[in-house]
């Protein structure tokens, strides 16, 4: 019941905390990744720069420049030919044209974003596994010296008649099992910081690991990048509907040509020609309405993935405020159980004064309580790195 209250006080805290990211993860997010990595997001954000010109540009006819000379001829003859064909109404097509090339821009920037940002989570979070193993590693050694201290009791114990050797079998296979617990530990660091390594350029030792802040359910579905990347394919598609319409529309173009003969025989002369007017052009095509409607269906579906991912991100949000909700009712029973050893700890010493206890006797409890110290943190970067599932969603 108690945690169950717990429980809830800490929601409806969580629900009231506003954004707050600490400086120091910012820093983080700017040096974590090595430079090769950086050069191509960069290299990505300007191609997609260019890629947007294109599209803005792309109602924009090219003028042609056509060269002639004919060879076989009696009488040699050069022609030079400048045309252009340009659309200046589409019904609207140009307009949306431009609006379809700045959403797609948008939607390329907050996906080069969003990658850039699972890079960076995906770096942070292997510090924090490297430091939560180098806790483990350290709960590993107290566990391998409270099992030697074991051996040695039952050892001594045996020899002396006491117990039977099972019991000492028994310790030795608890001793080994710690041991290659610890091995397998320190395996897993060099694997991590291998990892690391993948990412970054730079020594792991060189960061620091961010501390990150709950904030509100409002707050992360405002600014979470996933979302915003659904609402600009919403606007794109919009657009891309309004381009698709206004290819079977009424179009209004303007030409010109201009046209320059080179006749030689023995002099020159020239017969030069200039064209230019106004036409207005109406496509009849039989797809028209198919073509229409699957653009238009494509930009109703993404109207409903924008709801569906909404609910996606508030259902994740709720999870993981569960997930660290739970991992703060384990850091409380862990300070409970701390303070139990505190209150153990000093009948101990005293016992050992009056020499009713073994030295063993109080080593092995202080390990015991160092080792409960330790898994007090390794929560708390549990609890980190939920958190960091969270910040990798926000722009």
């Amino acid at each position: 019941m108690h945690l169950q209250k717990s429980s809830n006080l800490k929601l409806l805290i969580c629900s009231l905390i506003s954004l707050n990211l600490f400086a120091n993860e910012f820093t983080l997010e700017k040096s974590i990744l090595s430079e090769a990595r950086e050069k191509s997001f960069d290299l990505t954000q300007k191609k997609a720069i260019e890629d947007s010109s294109i599209l803005k540009k792309d109602w924009i006819n090219p003028i042609i420049f056509k060269y002639t000379d004919n060879l076989g001829e009696i009488y040699k003859n050069e022609k030079s030919v400048i045309s252009i064909d340009q659309p200046i109404f589409k019904s609207g097509g140009i307009y949306k044209a431009i609006k379809y090339a700045n959403a797609t821009y948008k939607y390329s920037t907050l996906e080069i974003e969003h990658q850039r940002k699972i890079l960076i989570q995906t770096a942070t979070n292997y510090l924090f596994l490297i430091e939560k193993t180098d806790l483990n590693i350290k709960k590993a050694e107290l566990s391998v010296l409270n099992s030697r201290i074991d051996v040695d009791r039952k050892k001594e114990q045996v020899l002396n008649g006491f117990l039977d050797s099972s019991f000492l079998d028994n310790a030795l296979l608890a001793l080994n099992t710690a041991k290659h617990s610890l091995i397998d530990l320190k395996y897993q660091k060099q694997e991590l910081i291998n990892n690391f390594h993948n990412i970054s350029s730079k020594e792991y030792t060189n960061f620091s690991l961010p501390t990150l802040k709950l904030f509100n359910e409002k707050e992360f579905i405002e600014n979470n990048i996933e979302i915003k990347k659904v609402k600009a394919d919403i606007s794109k598609k919009n657009n891309f509907a309004g381009i698709t319409t206004a290819k079977y529309l009424p179009s209004l173009n303007v030409f010109y040509t201009y046209t320059k003969n080179h006749f030689k025989d023995g002099t020159t002369t020239y017969d030069n020609t200039q064209n230019y007017g106004l036409t207005v052009s109406i496509p009849f095509d039989s797809r028209t309405f198919n073509d229409i409607e699957s653009s238009k269906i494509d930009y109703l579906k993404s109207k409903l993935d924008l709801q569906n991912k909404i609910t996606d991100e508030k259902t994740f949000f709720k999870s993981k405020l569960e997930k660290i909700n739970m991992i703060e009712d384990r850091i409380n029973i862990t300070k409970e159980d701390l303070a139990v050893y505190d209150s153990i700890l000093s009948v101990i010493y005293e016992e050992k004064e009056a020499q009713l206890k073994t030295q063993s006797d109080l080593d092995t409890l202080e390990n015991s309580q160092k080792i409960k110290a330790l898994d007090l943190k390794v929560f708390e970067i549990e609890k980190q790195i939920e958190l960091l599932s969270i910040y990798v969603k926000l722009h």
